[in-house]
């Protein structure tokens, strides 16, 4: 079984109808009366990270994978507390300094303060991170509405490009490998927009397992179908130009996950608004779909074509 059906099964009745907890349907947990906003990631070595040689870009991918769950609700992560599983290797005194120095930096860029956590001794590499900020809103997922226009932040797809360099199955030269390498242990959070999400966002997710999956999560109780363009998803130049040499498709690219941008749904009404906040924000922001109710599924073109629909899915752990 998937984790989906998993949640859904076995641990959605015991949260007894708390309201706080989204139904087990979101990213995060959000309490009103405190304001608290709480999000959970377990990221495990060979899974999630491919594996611990790089320990400082470990540990910043890790970080903004998991404020990111924060961001994409329009709020900002306040505190975080580690749990660490490892070692005597991973957990050397050199690669101890490297992760502190890195959490370090992290902190500096994103305002956070580490606040607690756990460690314990492990065959693998492990990290939970528990993510914590407060506000009064949040955007949450499901609330998407018929006709809203569809909108990602950033590119996509550079990120599974470097983890197939990681994976020698893609040779680069080296200017382009760092490039690549580095969207994939660093991605760029789009923290900018972040807090005026609840502005002109009717719901939004981050794009961490596959665009298409992740927007298949967006609308799963909404009773909505999605129309995507994709040629109008954002790519990088360096992976346009990639692709161009390389003859591989573009959707299989940008379906894998990892990319961390806004997935956001919002109403045609918010068109203008939305392009000129972004223009101010120095961010770059794509139209690239729309939601309705008058379809008998989910679609995807490339000019006159319709793609298989089983570049919907995204990653899944499955059990």
């Amino acid at each position: 079984m998937n984790e989906f059906f998993l949640i859904q099964k076995y641990f959605k009745k015991l949260t007894y109808n708390n309201s706080a907890a989204l139904d087990l349907n979101d990213d995060v947990f959000f309490d009103k009366k405190s304001n608290l906003v709480v999000s959970i990631d377990t990221y495990v070595e060979g899974v999630h990270f491919f594996n611990f040689r790089k320990p400082d870009l470990v540990i910043k991918k890790i970080i903004r994978s998991s404020i990111s769950d924060l961001y994409c609700k329009g709020v900002i992560p306040k505190f975080i507390f580690i749990g660490a599983s490892g070692n005597n290797k991973s957990f050397s005194n050199k690669n101890l300094n490297i992760i502190s120095k890195s959490l370090k930096e992290e902190q500096k860029k994103y305002g956070f303060k580490l606040s607690g956590g756990d460690t314990t001794k492990a065959n693998k590499t492990i990290f939970t991170i528990v993510s914590i900020g407060y506000s009064k809103k949040i955007v949450q997922r499901n609330k998407c509405k018929n006709g809203d226009d569809i909108y990602v932040t950033g590119n996509i797809g550079d990120s599974y490009l470097g983890l197939q360099i990681l994976k020698k199955k893609v040779l680069l030269n080296k200017k382009n490998y760092n490039y690549f390498i580095n969207k994939y242990y660093l991605p760029d959070l789009p923290i900018k927009i972040s807090s005026n999400l609840l502005k002109f966002a009717n719901s939004s997710i981050d794009i961490s397992d596959g665009l298409f999956g992740d927007l298949s999560k967006l609308i799963n109780k909404s009773k909505l179908f999605y129309n995507i363009d994709i040629n109008k998803v954002p790519i990088s130049i360096n992976l346009r130009n990639y692709l161009s040499k390389s003859k591989k498709k573009k959707i299989n690219f940008i379906s894998k996950g990892d990319d961390y941008q806004i997935l956001f749904t919002s109403s045609k009404s918010k068109r203008n608004y939305i392009q000129k906040f972004f223009k101010k924000m120095n961010q770059k922001v794509t139209l690239i779909g729309n939601l309705t109710k008058d379809a008998k599924n989910n679609e995807i073109s490339d000019g006159d074509k319709r793609l298989k629909h089983a570049y919907n899915e995204g990653y899944s752990h499955n059990f």
